[in-house]
């Protein structure tokens, strides 16, 4: 399962009304990527869902994950934060074993694992 704080929904939100009636079957796209110096990033993105989707409800909001990602973001929080680095989602995810110093990427335990060997 994924959650979204108060502010994370409401920012959602106003993106999904300015889109106007595309917003209906649209949702936060959830997913990683490989890349970064930790060695996965995350993709947040406005979509339309899919058939091989796993679709999540938190405060109205539908949250989207594409089937490879969702063990690695399992569990996760989606806030939305506007400090001195800039504004945009951030992600809390219990999974993260490591993350960048910059905070951009992040390892989780199988992966580490795998690195191991």
């Amino acid at each position: 399962m994924i959650t979204l704080t108060d502010r994370g929904a409401e920012k959602v939100r106003e993106f999904l009304s300015s889109q106007g009636s595309e917003a209906e079957q649209a949702g936060l796209r959830v997913g990683v990527r490989g890349g970064g110096c930790s060695g996965f990033q995350y993709a947040l993105a406005f979509d339309q869902q899919r058939d091989e989707d796993a679709v999540f409800e938190d405060k109205g909001i539908r949250l989207l994950v594409d089937s490879p990602s969702l063990p690695y973001v399992s569990g996760s929080t989606i806030d939305y934060v506007d400090d001195l680095q800039g504004a945009g989602f951030k992600v809390e995810n219990p999974n993260v074993t490591a993350a960048c110093g910059c905070g951009s990427s992040f390892r989780v335990a199988d992966e580490e694992a795998v690195s191991a060997v």
